[in-house]
């Protein structure tokens, strides 16, 4: 019959990738952590050793006396440790074949393998980080750009958390007094109650709102930016991928139609991380294969969250241009216009016309890498004006909080409007305790046990 897996298992994992390397960790977290390790370990009695300490031996099997690898072991008592178990760390030379055999060593002598993300499972349960904490650990693996991963160290600190569990307090004090309420309704009024609630409704909501303003700029900086660079044919779209990405990922060439396919990759513009999109030249073609590239390049269009629309200004403006002006107008755009090292024949008037009030195109030279500054800060402005990423921000970063938020600020809608219709104040009440237990599901200090298995089951292994 198979062994029930329960979460006080001593649990066992790589936690370095896989392959080739200087040094490779496998990692036991639990109460038997340090007595399973002593089995296959031929150096000090790690049952004597201090905590937090690093010890140089042998893994050696007991079974065949074979020295698998020299390493060294850092031990690490409960409570001070990232799971709040005993842990132990066997540092060992990279390489698939002694890390494996190590791991199943200890595999063999009492630990059970780690589910993905179970270590930081660990110390969620063990009250050592919270939901949003926990999913700032993945956020600091995944970060691409500097700025994300500030925001994934913020949060990893606490301040999200800080911030809703005070808000969670508000919330409940006003629930204490309802309570009084309801329960010696001879102590008090109900007008000064339903004040009350309004006026936490409000304070709240306010927070709330603010929180909620800042949840594209943390959904750009977790998943990055999907940004498509759209033009006709030659007008510098290759280079300019080149250009952002510092080598020559693109072919470029004098020949209109040299890329004809679309080109994705990741790029950091100013702490944005931009999921870059070069596409094939939007324009009428007999070629079959040209075509398939063009039919892809409007898939990347339509799907683009920011359009690099790039034109020629050396010369004039051409039916395809006006097809491209008017199929990104509802876009979030920044027109370009390239080749600024050329005499000027495209007509400012004629493009005026196509153009918001407040749209300002930018003049570049990618050959020259003229007006190219000016586009970075133009990206970073578009996503991040007026929001700076210090170690005192706090932004929102994944779609389940701010899922959460937006139905925590549902409830205190309901809960003015159940006032407004003069509804019982222990109904009111129901909408107000609705708002306090979403809030608590982004910390996990309300969340079902299905959300949290869920939640850490997209973790790596060994985290």
């Amino acid at each position: 019959m198979a062994n029930t897996i329960t979460e006080y298992d001593t649990i066992a994992a790589i936690s370095t990738p896989v392959g080739e390397g200087a040094i490779s960790i496998v990692r036991l977290s639990g109460e038997d952590s340090v007595a399973i390790a002593n089995r296959v370990f031929r150096g000090k009695d790690l049952n004597e050793v201090p905590s937090h300490t690093i010890n140089y031996g042998h893994i050696v099997d007991p079974e065949t006396d074979e020295v698998i690898d020299e390493v060294m072991v850092s031990v690490m008592r409960a409570p001070k440790t990232f799971t709040r178990e005993d842990v132990i760390e066997i540092n060992c030379h990279g390489g698939l074949l002694a890390t494996n055999h190590i791991l199943q060593l200890l595999l063999a002598h009492g630990a059970r393998a780690a589910e993905p993300g179970e270590y930081t499972k660990r110390a969620f349960l063990n009250g050592r980080i919270d939901l949003t904490q926990a999913e700032s650990v993945m956020d600091l693996i995944r970060a691409k750009t500097d700025r994300a991963m500030q925001v994934a160290v913020n949060q990893l600190d606490g301040n999200l958390a800080h911030l809703i569990q005070n808000l969670r307090q508000e919330i409940l004090q006003v629930l204490a007094q309802v309570e009084v309420n309801i329960d010696y309704p001879e102590y008090d009024e109900d007008e000064l109650t339903t004040k009350m609630l309004l006026e936490k409704a409000d304070l709240v909501g306010q927070q709330i709102d603010t929180l909620l303003k800042t949840a594209r700029q943390g959904k750009v900086l977790r998943e990055g930016l999907a940004t498509a660079i759209i033009g006709r044919p030659n007008v510098g779209k290759s280079s300019l991928l080149n250009y952002l990405l510092h080598e020559d990922k693109a072919i470029v060439t004098d020949v209109a139609g040299t890329t004809r396919d679309v080109i994705e990759e990741y790029v950091n513009v100013n702490g944005v991380p931009l999921k870059l999109v070069d596409t094939a030249g939007i324009h009428k073609t007999e070629d079959k294969v040209e075509k398939i590239g063009v039919d892809r390049s409007r898939q990347a269009l339509a799907q683009a969250e920011l359009v690099l629309l790039v034109l020629n200004q050396s010369e004039p403006i051409t039916d395809e241009d006006r097809e491209l002006l008017k199929a990104t107008q509802a876009k979030k755009r920044i027109i370009l216009l390239n080749k600024t090292d050329l005499p000027a024949r495209l007509k400012a008037a004629e493009l005026a016309s196509y153009l918001a009030p407040d749209e300002r195109p930018i003049n570049i030279s990618i050959l020259k890498q003229s007006g190219t500054d000016t586009l970075e800060t133009k990206i970073s402005e578009l996503f991040f004006g007026g929001i700076e990423t210090n170690q005192a921000t706090v932004l929102v970063t994944n779609a389940r909080q701010i899922s959460l938020l937006q139905q925590a600020k549902q409830s205190l809608e309901d809960v003015k409007s159940g006032i407004a219709a003069g509804m019982p104040i222990d109904l009111v009440q129901i909408d107000m305790t609705n708002c306090w237990d979403k809030l608590g599901e982004i910390t996990g200090e309300s969340a079902p046990d299905e959300l949290i298995t869920q939640l850490f089951s997209q973790f790596c292994l060994g985290k």
